[in-house]
């Protein structure tokens, strides 16, 4: 089983660094993450980036840009300011990568410049995508099955071991 998630989307909001009571860095932003058969409609998504991913996150990103996020899905629990019982779900990073090309000038990325390019207007993150695999029915033969007959299979003996 796996637990493995990797979203392409844009920032919705300034990337906040902070930090737990032990030092450790943290942030969460949210993605919209567009969906590929509506145009025009996103889905907004929880991420929480820890340590080194988190400190890249607010160094590099900002509200609008595009980003991939390959992580893991995480449920928890906790109490809301009226002492309800809340659920949330989030997408823990492991990796954060940009969307676009490289920076043409370095200098203006290491200074505190747009270290990435914005993709084109008509940028679609499932353009190279492979088609949805065909579901076949039963009943229903696959392209380039020819059928057949039980003729075509050799009876195991006695034993039952198979012919190989």
């Amino acid at each position: 089983m796996a637990n493995r998630v990797i979203l392409t989307g844009r920032l919705t909001a300034e990337p906040e660094m902070r930090q737990t009571p032990d030092g450790t860095p943290v942030t969460s932003v949210s993605i919209a993450v567009p969906r590929k058969f509506k145009k025009d409609t996103a889905d907004f998504l929880d991420v929480v980036a820890w340590r080194k991913n988190a400190e890249f996150l607010c160094k590099y990103f900002t509200k609008g840009k595009w980003m991939e996020v390959d992580g893991s899905i995480q449920t928890r629990t906790y109490q809301d300011k009226e002492g309800k019982k809340r659920k949330a779900v989030e997408i823990v990073a492991d990796e954060i990568n940009f969307v676009g090309d490289k920076p043409k000038d370095e200098a203006a990325a290491a200074s505190g410049g747009a270290a990435v390019p914005p993709p084109p207007q008509n940028f679609d993150p499932f353009a190279n995508a492979a088609p949805p695999p065909t579901r076949f029915h039963s009943g229903q033969m696959a392209p380039g099955f020819a059928g057949g007959s039980t003729d075509d299979f050799a009876e195991l003996d006695e034993e039952g071991d198979l012919p190989f």
